[in-house]
């Protein structure tokens, strides 16, 4: 049994804007600090990076709307993700991989579905509540690094339970006048449920919220898949640090405890 880590590599770069806030790369500085303790906490054996492609699906099943909410956070900090994704390629033991026209959660799920089968040990590192339905089809750890806490299964279907209250982060709409109450009462009374879902307006809102919310099975789809897989490169990681005047990582001492998690590392 090998511990494998998935990393939702965009969550984890829009949570280093938080933090450490000087100079004109602390996005790329914050987040190669957190993702050091992550990768010492699990102690994996095989590490992803996950990163987004273009959901296609839930584009055309929402027209258009689905994600339209959310607002670019400018030039730098798209700089400083490109910054961070060019390194985790070049650099860090990490398989960094992606679905052109597939969400990275699509991916994710997909991997931990795959690594369940073969008896590994999954754990994922996001602060996107849509993982917890993983619990409902496969043994998974999830660590939301936000709260800093590992997220317990539910009592109840997640899919189903969001799919009534709507997802305002990601710009689904629930059906009206049902908030987290509401849908947990529901959920806990399946004639409720059965009677509130006869309503054909609401029913379509539902089965439409289902299916974009539902994270897609892409097995058999692996050839579709971006994929670099990359062993650690201590010199050249250490050279791009010193180039960002990263001296708090560089320093001899710093340096030798932020590699040490890295070394064991093999990807294979």
């Amino acid at each position: 049994m090998k511990k494998i880590l998935l990393l939702d590599g965009y969550n984890l770069i829009y949570r280093a804007l938080s933090g450490f806030t000087k100079g004109d790369n602390y996005v790329v500085y914050n987040f190669f600090r957190g993702v050091r303790p992550l990768v010492d906490k699990y102690k994996p054996d095989i590490v992803y990076f996950v990163l987004e492609g273009n959901p296609k699906h839930r584009k055309s099943l929402s027209e258009g709307n689905y994600k339209s909410n959310r607002k670019s956070k400018g030039d730098h900090f798209h700089a400083q993700k490109a910054s961070i994704i060019s390194a985790v390629k070049e650099y860090m033991p990490f398989i960094t991989i992606r679905h052109p026209d597939f969400e990275c959660d699509d991916v994710i799920a997909t991997l931990a579905m795959k690594h369940h089968d073969i008896g590994d040990k999954c754990f994922i590192i996001s602060s996107d509540s849509d993982f917890i339905q993983l619990h409902n089809v496969c043994d998974v750890t999830l660590y939301n690094p936000v709260k800093k806490k590992e997220i317990a299964k539910p009592a109840y279907d997640y899919v189903m339970w969001k799919a009534l209250r709507g997802d305002p982060t990601d710009n689904i709409p629930g059906i009206p006048k049902v908030g987290d109450k509401t849908a947990d009462k529901l959920m806990s009374n399946p004639e409720l449920l059965k009677e509130l879902l006869e309503d054909p307006i609401k029913r379509a809102i539902f089965d439409r919220n289902v299916n974009l919310i539902r994270l897609v099975d892409l097995r058999g789809a692996e050839d579709e898949m971006e994929i670099n897989v990359q062993k650690l490169n201590k010199s050249g990681l250490k050279d791009y640090f010193n180039e960002l005047e990263f001296e708090t990582i560089t320093r001899e001492k710093s340096w030798g405890n932020y590699i040490k998690t890295f070394e064991r590392l093999n990807n294979e």
